[in-house]
C-alpha cells in the first residue's frame, strides 16, 4: 500500500486528496520506487485545473513526474537499474499514465537517472526539470554560445535560475526579468548579469542599454501573452524567442505579423523534446552532472513541505512568491 495524492475533479488545490492506494508490481519496462522527495512544477497546477497541454483522461487522476527515491523492484526487460539504487525521475511521461505524488509508485525505467552521491533526496528532486528545460532549449535547440546574451522572463522560477546558471557556464550573459524589486538582489546573487524590474523599468530600453544596442540572441519566456510583443522587440538579428510556458493565461500573438515588426525567429519549447529523446537526454545528463560536480550548477530550493501538506504546498506555488524550487518530502 501507499499513500498517494489523487484528485477526483478539476479545481483548486483542495481537490487533492491523500488516499491509501494499492501499488501494482512494475510491468515490462517499469520500475517501482520508494519516493523520498517530490519536486513541484507548474505543469501539475495546469493539469489539476484542466489548463495543461493535455487534458485529464480519467478520474481519479494522479499528479507529478519529478521525484527522487530508491528502486524497490524492476519489471521485465529493465536493465541498468538495480534494487536499492538511489534515482531521480525525469519528467518524460504523461501524468495520465504515472504520478509521483506518493510514498511508493511505478514509473517507466526510461525516465530514471541515477542520483549521484553528492545529491541528497531533496536536491535530487529539484534538478532535472529545471536544468533539462534550460539546457535543452538554450543549448540543444538554440545553440547558445559564449558571448551570447539571453533575456530570462520569470527569472526567479526554478527554470529561470537554472537558465542563469546554464548561461554562465556556457559563457553567455543572462539578463533576468522579474515583476517586482524584492527579488532583484537575490537574482544578482544567483548570477544574473543584470536584473530588469518590469513594474518600474522598460524591458526593451534596458536590454538595449546592457547589450550596447545589439539586442539579445535569446529570449527565454515562461509567461507568454501580450508581453511577447515587448520581448520580441529586443531579439537581435538572427536571434531566437523561445516560449516554454504560459503563466499569463492570455492568448499569445505572433509579433512578426504586426506592421513594422522585423522578421522574427520564434518557437515554443517543452522539455519533453529532450526528455523523450535518448540521445538528447544523454547529453543533458552529462552536462548537468558535470556541472553539479564542478559547482557551476546548484539547485535552488525555496521551501520544503511534507506529503501531508500537499494542498498547502500547491497554494504556496500559486502565490508566486518563491525563488527556486518547492520540494515535498516523504517520511517512511
Amino acid at each position: 500500500m501507499s499513500r498517494t495524492v489523487f484528485f477526483h475533479e478539476l479545481g483548486d488545490p483542495e481537490v487533492m486528496r491523500l488516499e491509501e492506494h494499492h501499488v501494482a508490481e512494475p510491468g515490462p519496462g517499469e520500475v517501482l520506487i520508494r519516493v523520498d522527495a517530490i519536486g513541484l512544477n507548474r505543469a501539475e497546477v495546469l493539469f489539476r485545473t484542466g489548463r495543461y497541454i493535455e487534458p485529464v483522461r480519467r478520474f481519479p487522476a494522479t499528479l507529478g513526474n519529478e521525484a527522487s527515491g530508491v528502486v524497490e523492484a524492476v519489471g521485465d526487460g529493465v536493465t541498468g537499474v538495480r534494487v536499492g539504487q538511489p534515482v531521480s525521475t525525469v519528467p518524460a511521461f504523461s501524468q495520465n499514465d504515472y504520478g509521483v505524488y506518493a510514498e511508493r509508485t511505478v514509473v517507466p525505467a526510461a525516465a530514471l537517472i541515477r542520483r549521484p552521491d553528492e545529491l541528497g533526496p531533496v536536491e535530487g528532486a529539484a534538478v532535472w526539470m529545471p536544468y533539462v528545460t534550460a539546457y535543452g532549449a538554450l543549448v540543444e535547440v538554440g545553440g547558445m554560445k559564449p558571448g551570447d546574451t539571453v533575456v530570462l522572463n520569470a527569472a526567479s522560477s526554478s527554470v529561470g535560475l537554472a537558465a542563469i546558471q546554464v548561461a554562465n557556464r556556457v559563457g553567455a550573459t543572462p539578463i533576468a526579468v522579474t515583476r517586482t524589486a524584492d527579488k532583484r538582489e537575490t537574482l544578482r546573487k544567483e548570477g544574473a548579469a543584470a536584473v530588469i524590474v518590469t513594474e518600474s523599468e522598460d524591458v526593451a530600453e534596458r536590454v538595449r542599454a546592457v547589450t550596447g544596442g545589439r539586442g539579445a540572441e535569446f529570449v527565454f519566456d515562461a509567461v507568454a501573452g501580450s508581453g511577447v510583443r515587448d520581448l520580441a522587440s529586443v531579439v537581435a538579428d538572427g536571434g531566437l524567442l523561445l516560449i516554454y510556458g504560459a503563466l499569463s493565461g492570455e492568448p499569445t500573438p505572433y509579433p512578426a505579423i504586426d506592421l513594422g515588426m522585423p522578421p522574427l525567429n520564434m518557437r515554443t519549447y517543452t522539455m519533453l523534446e529532450t526528455a523523450r529523446d535518448p540521445e538528447r537526454l544523454r547529453r543533458a545528463e552529462a552536462f548537468v552532472l558535470s556541472g553539479l560536480r564542478s559547482g557551476a550548477l546548484r539547485p535552488v530550493v525555496d521551501r520544503t513541505f511534507e506529503l501531508e501538506h500537499m494542498v498547502e504546498a500547491h497554494r504556496y506555488m500559486e502565490s508566486n512568491v518563491q525563488i527556486g524550487k518547492i520540494v515535498v518530502t516523504v517520511s517512511h
